[in-house]
């Protein structure tokens, strides 16, 4: 699988930096709409199985192709890699913007998966807990189908507040091993502290955007991050789950924030 995509034309001043881990391509609606508003984009696509691979990956794409610094705009687990690779590579990187990021400490992580069941019935539970036992069941074949199931689940039933229909969504194909891999060692850099230490040695200007709605709670990205990042700003958006740009309620907000952010 190639390993970036391009979107309008150079110099690419702008990444987009995909979710999962292990869904690649989820992030290509958003570059070819700043694409369409003039923006070169970068959307890299990380292989890697192991966090120091893929900000190693990140970080190659960002040099080998973009005009640095650049802005570096990450979605879900692609904010919290956006966030470590700005750390360990300050200079390449002059704004990054985290979009439904998910939390820095493990004292707000239970919430996350409570607020979900909470919102199936008890059929939609027993599927998705089955689907988790066989994404962890390292003999089951089915792990790439189970992890599919499980984003389709959550997407469509949890995570979004009123979601329209996306005809460029492009998710490549789900990597289960690449995703289990990478996330066992980001839950342990959250887990000891580590990870939001790291933010101490990042120097450009960070900006949340996050979903009222989101199951992942905006306090476990607002009080890490205000704790050690010396510019941050962290904007809320109403009526909003975790994909901003497929909301009805906040699409519009959500890109005209990024065009603003982009310019500023």
């Amino acid at each position: 699988m190639q390993n970036v995509r391009l979107y309008g034309s150079a110099p690419y001043t702008v990444a987009v930096v995909h979710g999962g881990p292990g869904a690649p391509g989820s992030m290509a609606p958003v570059a070819r709409a700043l694409a369409s508003y003039g923006f070169g984009v970068l959307e890299p696509l990380q292989t890697a199985g192991s966090v120091d691979g893929q900000v190693n990956e990140l970080y190659d794409v960002l040099r080998t192709h973009g005009k640095l610094p650049i802005t570096l705009i990450g979605w879900s687990w692609g904010a919290m890699l956006g966030f470590i690779t700005t750390a360990r590579h300050p200079d390449a990187v002059r704004k990054l913007i985290l979009v439904s990021s998910g939390v820095y400490e493990n004292q707000y992580a239970p919430s996350i998966m409570e607020t979900r069941l909470s919102r199936l019935n008890d059929a939609e539970r027993a599927a998705i807990n089955e689907a988790f036992q066989r994404l962890d069941n390292p003999d089951d074949p089915d792990r790439d189908a189970a992890l599919a199931f499980i984003g389709s689940v959550l997407k469509t039933k949890t995570d979004s507040f009123d979601l329209i229909a996306d005809p460029d969504q492009d998710v490549i194909e789900v990597h289960s091993d690449i995703h289990n891999a990478v996330w066992a060692e980001a839950s342990t850099l959250r887990e000891c502290g580590e990870l939001v230490a790291l933010g101490r040695s990042i120097r450009c200007p960070v900006v949340a955007l996050h979903g009222d709605y989101d199951p992942h709670p905006v306090a476990g990205i607002q009080e890490p991050l205000s704790s050690v990042l010396d510019d941050f700003r962290l904007i809320t958006l109403n009526r909003c789950g975790h994909y901003p740009w497929q909301e009805r309620y906040a699409r519009e907000a959500f890109f005209a924030l990024l065009r603003q952010e982009l310019g500023s």
